[in-house]
């Protein structure tokens, strides 16, 4: 859901009113416009967007990367025309797991909007938080990440057509008005380009995954966070799953998922449609899972790649797929370490 993903160390709970202003809830309806939706939303609190994927190089070493940017409102209503005057927050996460090296490093920056440190600009078909930035031409997407250990310049090309995840317009989180987000997601995105890590640069191929959500309020009192699964077979079809967990250790009937075919249409999965079975672990987190699809009878196991991809406080990190299809994909984690705030 991620996007799914998550604001987990971001910053506060806050009122959805400040001072006079208001955010606006995420509510059946809403009429989407393309390309303008894939960028800022300045009217909801709390936006993301997601980039995740595998990657191999010439000699077939694997890699998975990660590069989030979050932003995170902080409107109060007031008059202040500065530049420095805090609007909007913005969080971005940049990691990379090198499979061979059995290697996870990841970095975070935190940045107010201005001037021009960090932002997400449809004038500028652009998202970026210092000089890490995924820069927009029409559909295609290039990222570029410099952190202190490692780095990478990938250029992202749609295979599929984006897809609107949930019903109705928005992906439902929780009962009530406004639990819920605009959901956005590239599931087949073909990538190229370099890595550097560990003092050798690589030229790599692969696909990734991009997720953009933007909502005012999500989770309810009772969700602790949630299991995200991005799948992408090699038969060229996609799922993205997630469970919602409650405190008394249940899953919430909002849990949900979409099937995307290999033309790109998309299918709606509700919780009854699929099923997932945590079957190991490392510490607190399952890093290997059961996954089955009755209706479409599919039967999986996501396997993470190496067993040490946690950030700060949530786990993130590419697996692999196997059973009655082989595939790849990304996997996260969320509320192992308590429950998620916004």
């Amino acid at each position: 859901m991620k996007r799914p993903h998550p604001l987990l160390v971001l910053l506060l709970a806050m009122p959805l009113i400040a001072a006079g202003f208001a955010y606006r809830e995420a509510l059946p309806g809403y009429h989407y416009q393309f390309p303008r939706d894939h960028f800022e939303h300045e009217d909801f609190r709390t936006e993301w967007w997601y980039y995740t994927g595998n990657v191999t190089d010439e000699r077939g070493e694997r890699f998975g990367f990660e590069l989030v940017f979050f932003r995170e409102g902080e409107r109060h209503g007031d008059e202040n025309k500065s530049a420095f005057a805090v609007q909007d927050l913005y969080l971005a996460h940049a990691a990379l797991t090198d499979a061979a090296g059995k290697r996870f490093v990841y970095e975070e920056r935190l940045n107010r909007a201005g001037p021009g440190v960090a932002g997400a600009s449809y004038a500028k078909t652009r998202v970026w938080n210092g000089n890490w930035s995924a820069q927009w031409d029409g559909a295609n997407q290039t990222l570029d990440a410099l952190a202190e250990r490692f780095r990478f310049h990938l250029q992202l090309k749609p295979e599929t057509p984006f897809v609107i995840q949930g019903e109705n317009g928005i992906s439902q989180k929780a009962e009530g008005r406004g639990r819920a987000s605009y959901y956005v997601s590239f599931p087949l995105l073909a990538a190229s380009g370099t890595i550097q890590s560990g003092g050798a640069s690589h030229t790599v191929t692969g696909r990734a995954w991009m997720d953009h959500e933007w909502f005012t309020e999500q989770l309810a009192p009772d969700q602790v966070g949630w299991d995200w699964f991005s799948v992408q077979l090699d038969n060229r079809t996609e799922f993205m799953l997630f469970e919602l967990r409650r405190k008394d250790g249940s899953i919430d009937p909002y849990s949900s998922g979409t099937f995307i075919d290999a033309s790109g249409a998309a299918r709606h999965l509700r919780r009854d449609d699929f099923s997932l079975e945590p079957v190991s672990y490392w510490g607190k987190y399952p890093i290997e899972w059961h996954l089955r699809v009755p209706s479409l009878h599919v039967d999986l196991n996501c396997r993470a790649i190496i067993p040490d991809q946690k950030l700060k406080n949530y786990w993130e990190g590419a697996v692999n797929y196997s059973g009655t299809q082989t595939g790849a994909g990304y996997l996260e984690m969320t509320g192992y370490d308590g429950p998620v705030k916004f």
